[in-house]
């Protein structure tokens, strides 16, 4: 391939770490539960806003795990739980958000601003998510060659190729939802809806949980 010719790191890992990281994106984890139940629910615009603030969430996780800062929560085990939490919380806070909702004012709300809302939800969901960090922590030095280069150059090319990856998949997940959820969201509207999201999110919680335990 061409452009494993430009890459800054040993040509013969790029290919096994994108299957790595492929692997991993497609192993059903909090963020594919909460962008399926967006889409499902909201369509597909709402779902692609929702890839973007995971996406950079994701971005500046791998920043700071390409600078050594993401080992902070290895060294200490009360920051990884606090995070973890933390995240736990924010999901089961929207579960509370989805089923209190009327539907009325999200629907009145300006198309923009609701993108935002999923944006910003996306974003601190991900920067919640320590299993963003320890992904990094533990994957990418077994991809690291000190002989063909800066290590952080290395880093930051392999962290960027996995982002790519992740926005691929997430991608996918988002459009698959959103079709299904057309001829769902002609035949489930009100309380049945709002219960079936504040559900699916109570369930992310719990899957966000278990995954993250130490």
């Amino acid at each position: 391939m061409e452009f494993l010719t430009h890459v800054p790191v040993d040509r013969t890992v790029v290919l096994p770490f994108l299957a790595a990281v492929a692997l991993m994106e497609l192993t059903p984890g909090p963020n594919m539960g909460w962008l399926a139940i967006v889409s499902l629910s909201q369509g597909r615009t709402a779902g692609l806003a929702a890839v973007a603030g995971i996406t950079l969430g994701l971005t500046l996780w791998m920043v700071a795990a390409a600078f050594g800062l993401t080992e902070v929560v290895l060294l200490w085990p009360a920051l990884y739980q606090t995070i973890r939490w933390a995240g736990v919380g924010f999901l089961l806070w929207l579960a509370w958000d989805a089923w209190r909702s009327t539907g009325d004012g999200a629907d009145a709300a300006p198309i923009e601003t609701r993108r935002r809302a999923l944006f910003r939800r996306g974003l601190i969901g991900n920067l919640l998510n320590p299993k963003a960090a320890l992904l990094y922590v533990v994957l990418l030095p077994g991809f690291i060659r000190p002989a063909q280069g800066p290590l952080l150059a290395q880093a930051l090319t392999l962290g960027s190729l996995h982002v790519v990856v992740s926005v691929i998949v997430h991608s996918v997940i988002v459009l698959t939802a959103a079709r299904a959820g057309g001829a769902l969201l002609t035949r489930a509207q009100g309380p049945r809806m709002r219960a079936a999201m504040a559900l699916g999110l109570v369930a992310v919680a719990v899957w966000t949980a278990w995954e993250t335990r130490a």
